[in-house]
This record gives structure tokens, C-alpha cells and sequence, in this order.
């Protein structure tokens, strides 16, 4: 028995010690606070909603602009979402608001479309390309000439940074998409490489996110990508 327990001993000190898992993830940005659907929706959830759609993860972002009144209170932006949310459902006869994400001017970020922000949501913001891609929109219409709040384009980046380091995309980068759509601007079937922080006109033959979000795009991209800790 002491034979024994000292060979257990020995091998036991032999062994290697464990060495703990390190994340594959090398630049994660700390997620930003996301006020809940249930502040829009209300507690009780919206009646017929479907089960969401996920993909394996997401690999790019495209940013929108709602094209409705820029001139709003803060506070009745969850009253703007639903009203949003009623429009697509009803006009469009989409099964869900189209949007993962919602940002208003004063830089709060909105959970859109229902499943968890967390998860890859398959949304329905950019036809083509709504397969590992998240869409976030601002509210408002921010054509030429139109000022664009620093709140709203900061919170677009902290959302954008967050949720492509989940995957580790660098905001900056282009990524392989697939077209599922002859309707975007590439044919069904069709691989091309967009920007991983892209403007909805990118996938689609639209001015959307507006000429004066457009623009900035650059500027969001290269303040996603610092909040990711890239250089």
C-alpha cells in the first residue's frame, strides 16, 4: 500500500499541470450597454412573434438610417422603434423588426430584432446579405448636409466593435460574403469581398445610410477598431 500510494505520489508530481485555456479571441471590445427589447416591445413580448434565425457567427456589420424625422426626444425613442417595428411587420410583412440594432442621437444602443445580442441573429436589414451580418440603424435621415450627433456615430462604433470582436473581425477589413439575393448588387451565389463595417448601399442599390453617415464611415471603422485595442 505505501509502495503504492508513493507511486501514485510520484506520478502525480510528474504530470503536467494543467494550463488554462486562453481565449481565441485576441481583440474583443468591451460590449456596451444595450437597452432591452422589452423597453420597446413591452414586458409581455409582441403576440405571433417566430422563433429567430441564427447563423454561426457574424463576420461584418452594415449600417442604415431608419429615413424617418431627425427632430425627436430621446424618451420616445421606444415609441419610434415599435412604430418602426409595426411598419416592417405590416407594410413590409417581415416576421420582426429587420434591425439587430438601433441607435438613437443621444447615443443609446437599442436591441432590435429578438434572439439575443449576443447570438447571431439572422436579421432581415440588407437583402442579400443578412447571413453572418448584423444590421444597426440609426434613427433618423442623414442625407448631404445633414449633421450626424458624435453620440450616435461613437455608439455605432462601440456596438460595431463589440460585436465583430466577437469573432475577432477588424473593423477596417474587408470580409468574404455570399450574396443569397440576384436582387442586391451581385448575383445569387456570388462571393465578393465588403467592407466588415459596411453602409447598407454596399450590398444594395440604395442611398442608404445616407450621404453624411456615409461619409463617416471611415472615421467609425478606425474608432471600432481602437476600441478593440488594434493599433
Amino acid at each position: 500500500m505505501t509502495c503504492a500510494s508513493r507511486v501514485e505520489q510520484t506520478a502525480a508530481l510528474l504530470r503536467p499541470h494543467p494550463v488554462e485555456a486562453r481565449s481565441a479571441v485576441l481583440h474583443q471590445a468591451p460590449r456596451p450597454r444595450i437597452v432591452p427589447r422589452t423597453t420597446w416591445a413591452g414586458g409581455g413580448g409582441l403576440p405571433g412573434q417566430p422563433p429567430p434565425r441564427y447563423d454561426d457567427k457574424v463576420i461584418a456589420v452594415f449600417v442604415h438610417h431608419t429615413d424617418s424625422p431627425n427632430r425627436y426626444a430621446c424618451a420616445d425613442v421606444p415609441r419610434i422603434i415599435r412604430a418602426l417595428y409595426a411598419g416592417q411587420i405590416g407594410n413590409r410583412r417581415w416576421d420582426d423588426i429587420g434591425y439587430n440594432f438601433l441607435v438613437d442621437r443621444c447615443g443609446t444602443i437599442y436591441e432590435g430584432r429578438a434572439g439575443g445580442v449576443e447570438r447571431p441573429v439572422t436579421g432581415a436589414h440588407t437583402l442579400g446579405f443578412n447571413h453572418r451580418t448584423a444590421g444597426i440603424a440609426a434613427i433618423g435621415t442623414f442625407t448631404a448636409g445633414v449633421p450626424v450627433p458624435r453620440a450616435m456615430t461613437d455608439a455605432i462604433a462601440a456596438v460595431a466593435a463589440w460585436k465583430l470582436g466577437l469573432a475577432d473581425i477588424d473593423p477596417r477589413t474587408k470580409v468574404r460574403l455570399v450574396s443569397s439575393s440576384g436582387k442586391s448588387l451581385y448575383k445569387e451565389g456570388a462571393a465578393v469581398m465588403l467592407p466588415a463595417l459596411a453602409a447598407h448601399r454596399d450590398g444594395y442599390a440604395t442611398s442608404c445610410p445616407g450621404a453624411a453617415l456615409s461619409a463617416l464611415l471611415p472615421a467609425i471603422r478606425e474608432r471600432a477598431a481602437h476600441l478593440q485595442g488594434r493599433r
